[in-house]
C-alpha cells in the first residue's frame, strides 16, 4: 500500500491529536449501546482505546498503516483490545445491521464518498443502534484551528440529515468550541455534533 500524507503525519514523535479521547464523544458515552463499536477514520486509535477500556468490542478503520500502528501500541499500553482494519472508507464495506455504534470523530471526505459511507452506516446500525459524529463545520474554513481546506470535505447539518435518513437525530448541534486535542486540533473551531438512534422499528 502506497504511503499518504496520514502516514507522513503519524509517523512525527508523539500522537497528533493526543491520546486523550474526543469530549463530545466522552459526553454521549453513556448512549452507546455495550457491544460491538465500528470506528471511522480513527488514526492514532486515542477514541478506540478509550471505548475498549469501558468494555466495548471496537473496530477502528483507517487509511492509514502507521496510525493504526500507534493504535494498537496506544491499546497496548492501555492494557486493552482493539481489532484494526487498514482500508479506504471509499472501498470499505460496512456490513448490514451488525454494529451497536458506529463513531466518526473529524472523518472529512470528499461528499462523493461521504454520502454513500453515510448511507451505509444506517444500514450497519442494528437497531438501536447509535451513530456519533463531531467534525469541523463549512465555518471552519473562517478558523486556522485544523480541518480541510475545502469547503466540500467540511460539514453541513442540513446535508447530514439529508445524508443519514433513517435515523432519528436526539441531539444536533453546530457550534464555536475550544478543541484541545494534541498538536493538530487546538483552538477555536466551528464544529458539528451528531447523536442518532436507529429506530427499533422501522
Amino acid at each position: 500500500m502506497k504511503t499518504t500524507k496520514w502516514d507522513e503525519r503519524y509517523s512525527e514523535p508523539g500522537y497528533t491529536y493526543g491520546k486523550t479521547p474526543n469530549a463530545f464523544l466522552v459526553s454521549v458515552v453513556d448512549k452507546l449501546p455495550q457491544g460491538k463499536i465500528l470506528m471511522l477514520a480513527e488514526g492514532e486509535g486515542r477514541n478506540a482505546v478509550y471505548l475498549a477500556s469501558l468494555g466495548y468490542q471496537v473496530t477502528a478503520v483507517d487509511g492509514s498503516a502507521v496510525g493504526l500502528g500507534k493504535a494498537a501500541e496506544l491499546a497496548a499500553e492501555r492494557g486493552v483490545k482493539i481489532t484494526t482494519a487498514v482500508a479506504d472508507l471509499g472501498e470499505f464495506r460496512i456490513e448490514e445491521g451488525q454494529w451497536d455504534g458506529i463513531v466518526s470523530c473529524y472523518c472529512h471526505l470528499p461528499s462523493a464518498i461521504r454520502i454513500p459511507l453515510h448511507r451505509a452506516v444506517v444500514q450497519g446500525l442494528k437497531p438501536g443502534g447509535v451513530f456519533v459524529l463531531e467534525g469541523f463545520s463549512k465555518e471552519q474554513m473562517d478558523y486556522d484551528t485544523g480541518g480541510p481546506k475545502v469547503p466540500d470535505m467540511l460539514l453541513a447539518l442540513d446535508e447530514l440529515k439529508r445524508e443519514l435518513v433513517g435515523l432519528e437525530f436526539s441531539h444536533s448541534l453546530k457550534l464555536v468550541r475550544d478543541v484541545k486535542e494534541g498538536r493538530g486540533h487546538t483552538g477555536l473551531a466551528s464544529v458539528v455534533q451528531l447523536l442518532c438512534v436507529k429506530p427499533l422499528v422501522p
